[in-house]
């Protein structure tokens, strides 16, 4: 090799050399000149308009789409409310519309009770309950009312039923005072309305006017026994109120079916100022109302006692000997 070749060729090793340099610390002349890194890329994506790379349209965002899907939904959250509106109408609880003063003060025209159509599924009609009850085969004939044929009209009647804004065509309200086998009369010499005998003070719940004056029990005499499974029912403003007493000339002697009773109307909910919970009168809490009840307990004790005897009575003369 010449003196010539060895010069070239030493300056071929020194290139290599910086080549080796160079790639070790990342940065050549030509990537210095670009201007661009790998932060600075990151901070330009950050910049894009959104919605460029998702396909969303520039100006449209989450929010809208919300509140779009609110709107959407609207007409099924409407239509589920009604429809539970409507299943707890039929069996659970109802309102209803107050459409005279029959039982002022108790209840005033207008007012809005909602009645418990479940409670007597697990318990007796008690008296003093305030109760609901369809005057059809009652005390009125059947009613020529009629239903809407429009299916618009159905469902607007239907739901105006349920939240009492409909009056009822044949419902009545009114107190029970009486209940199967009750002997109820008025009034004794006090002007009291006895039941089994026992004087009920009814100035709790009976009618005052603003005066003060209150009605009595009952302008005009009269005396009755309940039949089984039917209620003597009065108004709390005995001086208007059609009740048992006008209907004791129909079937019944102007008592009602227990088993046409709604259910009972246990709270006034508007409007707001009347609002009250109704609760039984503590005068038809005397034990003594209950004794009509009393003349089969000693019947029911005389079964009972007798039943015991009778099988010991069996045992002796299964051991007596030759007995078979």
């Amino acid at each position: 090799m010449t003196d010539d070749q060895a010069v070239a060729r030493a300056d071929e090793l020194e290139d290599d050399r910086r080549d080796v340099r160079s790639e070790a610390e990342g940065a050549g002349p030509d990537e210095k000149q670009t201007g661009t890194s790998g932060p600075e890329t990151a901070v330009e994506e950050l910049d894009e308009e959104p919605g460029e790379e998702s396909g969303e349209e520039p100006g449209k965002s989450g929010k809208g789409k919300k509140e779009g899907s609110f709107w959407k939904e609207l007409p099924l959250l409407i239509g589920v409310a009604v429809v539970l509106a409507l299943v707890i109408k039929a069996f659970v609880v109802q309102a209803f519309y107050i459409p005279s003063g029959s039982m002022e003060n108790t209840l005033h025209v207008g007012d809005r009770v909602l009645v418990n159509k479940m409670v007597y599924h697990l318990r007796d009609i008690h008296r003093g309950d305030v109760v609901v009850f369809n005057g059809v085969d009652s005390w009125d004939e059947p009613t020529n009312f009629t239903e809407p044929t429009n299916p618009v009209s159905k469902v607007l009647n239907s739901i105006g039923s349920a939240f009492g804004v409909v009056p009822g065509e044949k419902d009545y309200i009114k107190r029970v005072i009486g209940v199967g086998g009750d002997h109820v009369k008025c009034c004794n010499a006090r002007g009291q309305l006895m039941v089994n005998g026992i004087p009920l003070a009814e100035t709790s719940y009976l009618y005052t006017d603003a005066q003060g004056g209150q009605n009595k029990p009952s302008d005009n005499a009269f005396e009755t026994t309940v039949p089984q499974g039917r209620l003597w029912v009065m108004g709390d403003h005995r001086e208007i109120s059609a009740d048992s007493r006008v209907h004791m000339g129909e079937a019944g002697g102007g008592s009602i079916p227990a088993n046409r009773v709604i259910g009972r109307a246990f709270i006034v909910v508007w409007p707001a100022a009347h609002w009250q919970i109704l609760d039984i009168p503590q005068t038809f809490e005397q034990q003594g109302l209950a004794a009509a009840l009393l003349p089969a307990a000693p019947l029911a004790l005389g079964f009972a006692g007798a039943v015991p005897v009778t099988l010991l009575n069996r045992r002796r003369l299964r051991r007596r000997p030759g007995s078979r």
